[in-house]
């Protein structure tokens, strides 16, 4: 069990069938949510289970694929309202350059508290979905784009999807946008 965490799970019920189960059946029902998604449309993936991954490094180690094809998604706060951002786990986000592209001056990460709330999920086992897997908009950075394959956690540290970028944009439909510091190095 994760420290600290038990108690303060927002349903009772959680507490009840307790942690592990309960996030067993969460990334269960995110991991088959998004197999559903990409098997209505006919999109090809390979699927991976493995030992818990606690960085994209660690990922990519696991996966034997090159750390520039993960995509790390991240739950933030623009403004009064959550959005996923995805960007290739070789980069960085540069959130001036973010504000910017979006038009808000207020952003930031969302905590593990309102990541669990919002979504049911704990840091890392985001994946690059947005409606109808999580109920967010969808942003990707252009990083993203510059790979044939993405490979992303799907609901929990131990199970990944590796796709095609075309196939993946085709049913994720984000937003493009430019945001990695490495895009925006020198801009003001």
């Amino acid at each position: 069990m994760i420290e600290g965490v038990h108690d303060r799970l927002p349903c009772p019920a959680f507490q009840t069938i307790g942690w592990d189960t309960m996030v067993s059946n969460m990334s269960t029902s995110v991991l088959s949510a998004i197999r559903q998604l990409l098997e209505h449309h006919g999109k090809p993936f390979k699927e991976l289970h493995h030992p818990p991954t606690k960085t994209s490094e660690d990922s990519a180690r696991v996966r034997g694929e090159p750390l520039a094809i993960g995509g790390k998604t991240l739950l933030m706060k623009v403004d009064q309202d959550f959005a996923l951002f995805v960007i290739s786990a070789a980069e960085r986000i540069d959130s001036a350059a973010l504000r910017r592209a979006l038009g808000v001056r207020k952003l930031r990460f969302a905590t593990a508290d309102e990541l669990h709330a919002s979504t049911g999920l704990l840091s890392g086992d985001v994946p690059p979905f947005g409606d109808p897997i999580l109920p967010f908009p969808l942003h990707a950075d252009d990083s993203v784009f510059e790979n044939e394959r993405i490979a992303f956690n799907a609901g929990s540290l131990t199970d990944s999807i590796i796709m095609t970028v075309a196939d993946w944009e085709g049913v994720a439909h984000p937003r493009r946008l430019r945001f990695s510091a490495r895009d925006n190095k020198g801009r003001t």
